[in-house]
């Protein structure tokens, strides 16, 4: 299963996460439905500008966490 997510994350706002101030993202799926995954899994995706792209994030049938893709 997976749901498809669009971020938008300044560079200020994911130091916050990069400092464990915070620790998982909440964002809104194309089809309305709230996810929550630890930040540390769009640390490949960091740039200066910050976190910015649509990401499929992936679940086993438990809504365990697989991974994320960054989508092109």
């Amino acid at each position: 299963m997976h749901l498809i997510v669009d971020i938008t994350i300044s560079p200020e706002e994911y130091l916050k996460w990069y400092q464990g101030a915070a620790r998982s993202v909440v964002a809104r799926s194309r089809d309305g439905r709230r996810v929550s995954f630890p930040a540390e899994c769009l640390r490949p995706y960091v740039s200066h500008g910050g976190i910015q792209g649509s990401f499929a994030i992936y679940f086993d049938d438990n809504n365990k966490l697989l991974g994320v893709e960054k989508l092109r």
